[in-house]
C-alpha cells in the first residue's frame, strides 16, 4: 500500500509523519523537498534558544535562575529533536541533522543555506564532503533524480 498523508488526501509521501524512531530513506529530490521545513524549525528552535542562553550566561551565579532556564533550554532542544524524528531525519548533533540514503547520509547544520553534503554510514560530520563532488564520483541510485542545488 503506498505511503500517503491520509489526513488531507494529498497521496504525498514526501511530508509522511514517522514514529519516533523510525529512520525513513531519503531520494535527493525528497530530502530537497523537505529540507525548507527542516531549515525553518531549526532556525526557530534555534531563535528561541538564543535569548535561553543570554539569560544563563547573565545568571551564572543565581543557581535558581539557572536551573530554570537549564529546563528550558533542554525542553526547546526536545521539542526540535521530535519536530525532526517526526519527519524521519536523524539528529546527529545540536542543530545538526542526516537524511538516511541507504548507503549514507545527506548531511547539513544550522545556518547552512543548502543540503550541499553527504557522509558514509561510518563516517561523521568531519568526513563529509560536497555533495556534487560525491554524485560526479559515484552516481549514487538516490540521486537519480533531477538536482535541485
Amino acid at each position: 500500500m503506498p505511503e500517503t498523508d491520509g489526513l488531507h488526501g494529498h497521496g504525498d509521501s514526501v511530508f509522511a509523519i514517522q514514529r519516533p524512531g523510525q529512520i525513513r530513506v531519503f531520494t535527493l529530490l525528497e530530502a530537497q523537498q523537505i529540507f525548507p521545513l527542516v531549515r525553518n524549525i531549526t532556525a526557530q528552535a534555534f531563535d528561541e534558544l538564543s535569548p535561553v542562553l543570554d539569560s544563563m550566561r547573565a545568571n551564572m551565579e543565581n543557581h535558581l535562575l539557572l536551573q530554570q532556564q537549564e529546563i528550558h533550554y533542554e525542553e526547546v532542544v526536545q521539542r526540535w529533536i521530535n519536530k525532526m524524528e517526526r519527519l524521519g531525519v536523524v539528529v546527529s548533533g545540536l542543530w545538526l541533522v542526516d537524511f538516511d540514503t541507504g548507503d549514507g547520509y545527506l548531511c547539513w547544520r544550522h545556518p547552512e543555506t543548502v543540503l550541499g553534503y553527504y557522509h558514509g554510514h561510518e563516517q561523521g560530520f568531519g568526513q563529509r564532503r560536497p555533495l556534487l563532488e560525491i554524485i560526479r564520483e559515484q552516481h549514487p541510485e538516490w540521486a537519480d533524480c533531477t538536482p535541485m542545488i
